[in-house]
């Protein structure tokens, strides 16, 4: 059997055929990742889990985010390895906030909602004021509303879930 190490240097090999295979996806949108990026991208995605208190089984967060924003209009090349890093810390981040009651699938499309509406592309807005209004909707028990198509926002549903 295998000690943690040897697991996690597996698991670090894995995401990073995973990331190199996204190129092939990524690049009629005009973005790639050299392997110095996926190097600093999977180091980032330990120090990620760590800061945020999380154990990750699996490929992780990177390859969903990269599936969901690759063909976001505000992402550029020269700075698609840093966008992906602070998209990958504001979900590990929001994912412990909202005390994981929003599925991965669930909190990434919110967020590429945002991104591309109310936020126009801006990190600052996103992973700022965006999640930390999210956070709190769903500590207290409100539904996200998506944005009808055309519209920037989406709203919360005022009516709290029942537990």
């Amino acid at each position: 059997m295998a000690n943690l190490p040897e697991l996690i240097q597996a698991q670090q090999a894995s995401m990073a055929h995973q990331l190199q295979c996204c190129n092939k996806q990524t690049a009629r949108y005009g973005l790639e990742l050299s392997r110095e990026q996926i190097n600093t991208l999977i180091k980032r995605h330990q120090l990620a889990l760590q800061a945020n208190g999380r154990v990750e089984f699996g490929e992780g967060i990177l390859k969903k985010l990269i599936d969901a924003f690759c063909d976001s209009p505000y992402l550029f090349q020269e700075h698609y390895a840093e966008t992906l890093l602070s998209l990958q810390d504001c979900f590990y981040y929001a994912k412990n906030e909202t005390q994981d009651l929003l599925t991965d699938d669930e909190l990434i499309d919110s967020m590429r909602q945002i991104f591309d509406g109310a936020a126009q592309g801006s990190l600052e807005y996103l992973c700022g004021t965006f999640v930390e209004q999210l956070c709190m909707a769903v500590r207290a028990g409100k539904d996200w509303v998506a944005p009808a198509p055309g519209e920037d926002e989406g709203g919360w549903n005022d009516e709290t879930t029942d537990e």
